[in-house]
């Protein structure tokens, strides 16, 4: 569970169209010193988001550009920068234990630090998660 881990979570919310559990994809940014774990939600819907410059922290929406990914990400996706909660950290484990939440790539270490100094700066970014970021910044150079 390394900054720049992308994974999906097989029922991250319910539709309001069907009533079934949807999936997201997700992917880590830092740990909390109480071991919560700091996270962004990927979006392949652009809704005004660019991708050049890749880190924008303007409207409608603060995102990252990282392009195709690959695999299951076959489209173009961005990080989203608004505001989610952290993930605690046993609660994590426990659904990648059950197959709930699956691993399916890490981003390069170039982009990992361009995503992290660009999440840390951005305005939902609370001050606890961007401390987190910045020192999981520090620590991946």
């Amino acid at each position: 569970m390394q900054p720049g881990a992308i994974y999906r979570h097989d029922a991250f919310y319910r539709s309001i169209e069907s009533g079934e559990l949807e999936a997201k994809y997700l992917v880590l940014l830092a740990r909390l010193p109480s071991g919560d774990l700091v996270s962004r939600l990927l979006t392949s819907r652009p809704h005004g988001r660019p991708e050049t410059p890749s880190c924008f922290h303007g409207r409608p929406y603060a995102s990252f550009f990282l392009g195709v990914l690959g695999g299951p990400l076959s489209a173009k996706s961005w990080v989203d920068l608004r505001y989610l909660d952290d993930f605690d950290e046993f609660e994590f484990r426990r659904r990648l234990g059950t197959k709930r939440i699956t691993p399916v790539t890490s981003l390069r270490k170039e982009t990992v630090l361009e995503l992290l100094d660009c999440a840390a700066g951005a305005e939902d970014t609370t001050r606890q998660q961007e401390r987190a970021i910045r020192n999981a910044l520090a620590e991946s150079r």
